[in-house]
């Protein structure tokens, strides 16, 4: 867990955007984790896992009735940079389909082909929504400079 704990907190919080939605992924993916007792073939093949069920997760989250009957409270977090803070609100604002390939890409540094192989979809969905998501947060971004 203290492994991958920071890498599945990163990647919950960066779809969902809540500290608290996050905190409740992530005690999700661990609990599965721990009752499935799965045996795995590499450390990558773990990694994966991790990834995919967090993923999971949080698509489960979006779909919830939970969610959908709730008005979130904003999260701040002063030790950010006015940089940082710029960069990850245009991420937040991106679709949570672009959001995913994004975060897998530039902060968990996965390829395209494994980007496509954890989230279960073709290596051309994968380049469409990169290139999708790029733009869409140059022109967010934009406006700032």
């Amino acid at each position: 867990m203290k492994k991958y704990a920071d890498m599945v907190y990163r990647l919950a919080f960066a779809q969902v955007r809540s500290k608290s939605d996050a905190d409740d992924i992530f005690q999700e993916v661990f609990l599965r984790y721990v009752r499935k007792k799965l045996v795995f073939e590499s450390e990558e093949h773990r990694k994966a896992w991790l990834i995919r069920v967090t993923v999971n997760c949080t698509k489960k989250h979006w779909s919830s009735a939970w969610h959908r009957r709730t008005v979130p409270l904003e999260d701040s977090y002063p030790f950010e940079t006015n940089e940082e803070t710029g960069v990850n609100e245009a991420v937040w604002k991106l679709a949570p389909k672009y959001r995913s390939v994004i975060h897998l890409f530039y902060y968990e540094g996965y390829s395209v082909a494994e980007i496509s192989s954890i989230l279960d979809v073709r290596e051309s969905t994968v380049r469409t929504q990169l290139t999708r998501a790029r733009a869409k947060l140059s022109e967010m971004l934009k406006g700032d400079l």
